[in-house]
């Protein structure tokens, strides 16, 4: 087992990675707490329940999978469940499934009783890699990505990568997307690593999962420490978001998962980067040309730019009506550049 800690002022914990913790979930989440409340979707929990009878005096809320889960109304029937059931502020929620699960759970824990104790147990690579990481909490409103929320910590985060065995590809793919970013942002070298192994990585080859993981978690961890709440340097996480979450918008978060929107978030911010001169055109082919043989799609004509652009305009990190991107300049260097929807439409995506 790996262990990889968030070193955080207040609240610090740890990342658990290796094969089989499910097996051993009741010691790894060291259960003090008067009351355990499992969030899962129902994916989820056909493969896993059984991973949760050895947990002592628990609960499962079982939720619909998929984005529409992300909501408001959700959350309030969460927190109305938590009520009904005398949930105290000593009782604790355990977040076991994916993004949607994870950011869910976390936001419900950030504002029942003001805050209570939250473990994340992630079962997708995607929040694996990220967001269990870093404590992001959140629920969209009205199609707008994670425009309510809360920075909240988990008390620690259980990484089992043997389950990365049972998803689809489609969500390998996914969590990919937030592994290419990490090496564009952060270490060129573990870029080059998965340039090397991406076959491997998308057949979640063991040993290279972990190392991928625990690299990736790694990165998280130097970033968040040092910006917690986003206020600096944590942007550069950003990377191809700002375009992937308008797509998400656009399409009602029907057409990509997060992940996919990303890779084609990155691909074209990638592309503005190299309109604007920022970056130069050896490493910037070899950032596109890599996300071009992954195998999605990244045809993006159906959404005018103008549209596309408006759901930018939403993105909670814009300033004074300019919207906030991350653009790749160097070998591991990205840097924050803001552009009007004129500039954006000028420029031009296509």
């Amino acid at each position: 087992m790996e262990r990889v800690e968030i070193k955080l002022r207040e609240n610090p914990y740890d990342i658990l990675i290796g094969p089989g913790l499910l097996n051993n979930l009741d010691n790894l989440i060291e259960d003090n707490t008067e009351q355990n409340f499992i969030i899962t979707d129902e994916n989820v929990h056909s493969l896993y329940a059984d991973y949760l009878k050895p947990l002592t005096n628990y609960d499962t809320i079982v939720i619909p999978p998929g984005e529409e889960s992300k909501s408001i109304d959700m959350a309030t029937n969460i927190l109305k469940t938590l009520l009904k059931k005398g949930t105290s502020r000593k009782s604790q929620i355990i977040a076991f499934g994916g993004g949607v699960v994870g950011d869910l759970a976390g936001f419900c824990s950030s504002i029942y009783m003001r805050g209570i104790s939250f473990v994340q147990v992630p079962t997708t690579l995607l929040a694996q890699v990220d967001s269990s990481v870093g404590g992001k909490t959140g629920v969209n409103l009205m199609d707008y990505k994670n425009s309510v929320g809360a920075f909240y910590q988990p008390k620690r985060v259980i990484i089992d990568t043997k389950v990365l065995h049972t998803l689809p590809y489609r969500q390998v793919l996914s969590g990919i997307g937030e592994i290419i970013k990490y090496g564009i942002i952060y270490d060129y070298d573990f870029f080059q690593y998965v340039i090397k192994h991406i076959d491997q990585i998308k057949c979640c080859n063991p040993d290279i999962m972990s190392y991928v993981i625990k690299t990736c978690c790694e990165i998280k961890a130097k970033i968040v420490a040092q910006d917690e709440k986003e206020n600096g340097l944590r942007k550069i996480l950003n990377f191809g978001h700002t375009i992937g979450h308008g797509l998400e918008g656009i399409t009602g978060f029907s057409k990509y998962t997060h992940g996919e929107a990303v890779i084609i978030g990155m691909y074209y911010e990638t592309f503005l980067a190299k309109k604007l001169g920022l970056i130069n055109k050896n490493y910037s082919k070899e950032i596109m040309d890599f996300i071009e043989d992954i195998g999605l799609d990244l045809n993006i004509d159906d959404y005018p730019i103008s549209q596309l652009t408006n759901w930018m305009l939403k993105d909670k990190k814009n300033v004074k009506g300019k919207i906030s991107f991350i653009f790749p300049i160097a070998e591991g260097r990205v840097e924050e550049h803001f552009l009007t929807k004129d500039e954006l439409i000028d420029i031009n995506l296509k």
